[in-house]
């Protein structure tokens, strides 16, 4: 095969190109807001495309925070839910003594950089996820695709 079309998509294993991941709201939705690094206890080796899923909590807490409160403005909260898609390109800590490579960057966290983060017009719902990334069934996939049918597997030929 010369080249990916939009049918090839599907036929391909969705856990070969492309990983969930669950996040706490009001997180989720700051990434949809413009949040560009989500922080994590450990590295992760995953660089591609990424499901964002909206888990079961909700943290209270962070929505007094004046840029949680700017970038959720507006948004509903969504849980158990996929809610968009974003580019995982990069997993790193910020050195000691400088400066954090993002607002959004935890000091003593891995930052998992993200790009080409594009929302869900209709959150799909789904009751499962984990802390690590995770590979979604076909069916979950199938249903991103319906509403960004342009995405597609990377590195096939």
């Amino acid at each position: 095969m010369s080249g990916t079309t939009e049918a090839d998509t599907t036929a391909a294993d969705p856990g070969t190109w492309i990983r969930g991941i669950t996040i706490r709201q009001p997180w989720t939705t700051c990434i949809l807001a413009g949040k560009d690094v989500e922080n994590r206890p450990a590295a992760w080796s995953w660089r591609g495309l990424v499901l964002l899923h909206a888990g079961q909590a909700t943290e209270r807490a962070p929505m007094r925070d004046p840029l949680v409160a700017t970038a959720i403005r507006g948004h509903a909260l969504h849980t158990r839910a996929v809610i968009g898609v974003a580019r995982l390109t990069d997993c790193h800590q910020d050195a000691p003594g400088t400066a954090p490579c993002s607002r959004w960057a935890q000091t003593d966290a891995f930052h998992l950089v993200l790009a080409d983060v594009q929302e869900l017009a209709l959150p799909i719902p789904w009751l499962r996820g984990q802390l690590g990334p995770w590979r979604p069934p076909q069916d979950l996939v199938d249903q991103v695709l319906l509403q960004l049918p342009h995405l597609a597997p990377e590195g096939t030929s």
